[in-house]
């Protein structure tokens, strides 16, 4: 269903937010919003959000890689991190689903969430279905969809002229990246995925690796055609620091120019960048591992036709990362704006034709 169709996103309803990504950057945002879902987080100060998670499905390392390749299954791994991000982080299944033998030939290196979905993949015989069962297993606050069910690897065109395949290749590559393409192309989105778009007040793309995590997803064909047609508001969420190997020396703008270079579409209505310092110390640690700060060009992204939403998102630790709560918060009220903006259009076009 196009994104022309009547919008139903009424007063009083859950807002909904579509958030597109994969690895840790996506899980982040899913356990900040999951507190204002529904079924966890009823009395919220903000208004409930009815969530739905895009992962990309191009892990082909670790132990989504080892079941991909002998069970001819899509990767399991970013999947089962969002279910768990979206569920009761204290219970007993979340802590079962999350654990990875340490030992045991042919267990060793293996998450039992992993296992489970392989599992039930092999006995429905169809992967979006075994997620939808082990979403209900869990109980999660979402609904979960793989950006496509074809089995795709990445393709990686470096500055130099070589060609790497295979996302985990991509990652150790220290020459920077010029383009990505899926082997094959032309594979479609589930119709869930689609209408889940459509629907959206908001719809978010990042934090998390740029060209392994985020562009995947826009290149499933009809992904990002639905995002341009969809009435959501559209957010892209900035990294915090460079990804060596991957983004070395990439500021904000650039990556928003990579993502709306891949998509071939002007997806992105407003930037979502960090505000907060990074300890000097921090700072030094990711520099020796040749990561540094992202950096805020906040005239170029205006020059894009952007708006800049620059917020304090830092979580506190030994690790830079998005704090789950204020980044929950920034894109709940992203969410708001959006449904506002689109009952305006509506009422303004009610209001023409009467």
């Amino acid at each position: 269903m196009q994104g022309g169709g009547a919008y139903s996103g009424l007063p009083g309803e859950p807002l909904r937010v579509v958030a597109i990504g994969g690895g840790t950057g996506l899980s982040t945002i899913l356990k900040g919003l999951k507190r204002h879902a529904p079924e966890i987080g009823p009395g919220m100060m903000l208004p409930p959000v009815e969530i739905t998670a895009v992962v990309t499905v191009t892990d082909d390392g670790g132990s989504s890689g080892r079941l991909r390749r002998e069970f001819d299954i899509l990767p399991p791994g970013d999947i089962r991190s969002c279910m768990v991000a979206l569920s009761e982080d204290e219970a007993l299944l979340t802590r079962l689903f999350q654990h990875r033998f340490e030992f045991g030939r042919g267990l060793k290196g293996h998450s039992f969430g992993n296992l489970f979905l392989a599992a039930l993949t092999q006995i429905t015989g169809d992967f979006a279905q075994a997620v939808r069962l082990s979403s209900e297993v869990l109980a999660i606050a979402g609904r979960i969809y793989p950006s496509t069910s074809a089995n795709v690897t990445l393709r990686a065109h470096l500055q130099d002229g070589r060609t790497v395949d295979g996302e985990t290749r991509i990652s150790r590559s220290k020459v920077p990246i010029r383009a990505i393409e899926l082997q094959p192309g032309g594979v479609k989105p589930m119709r869930e995925t689609l209408e889940a778009i459509r629907r959206a007040d908001l719809i978010t793309l990042g934090p998390g690796s740029l060209f392994t995590s985020v562009v995947p997803n826009l290149l499933v064909e009809g992904i990002p055609a639905a995002i341009q047609r969809s009435r959501a508001l559209k957010a892209c969420i900035v990294n915090l620091m460079w990804q060596p190997g991957e983004t070395d020396g990439m500021s904000a703008a650039d990556h928003v120019e990579a993502i709306l270079r891949h998509s071939r579409r002007k997806l992105i209505d407003c930037v979502v960048v960090n505000t907060a310092p990074i300890s000097d110390d921090l700072l030094v640690r990711y520099a020796r591992q040749r990561a540094m700060q992202v950096t805020n060009d906040y005239q170029r992204l205006k020059a894009l036709g952007l708006e800049v939403v620059a917020l304090p998102l830092l979580a506190r630790g030994e690790k830079v990362r998005h704090d789950p709560e204020l980044t929950a918060h920034a894109v709940v009220e992203l969410a708001e704006r959006g449904r506002r903006a689109v009952a305006a259009r509506l009422v303004k076009r009610a209001g023409g034709k009467s």
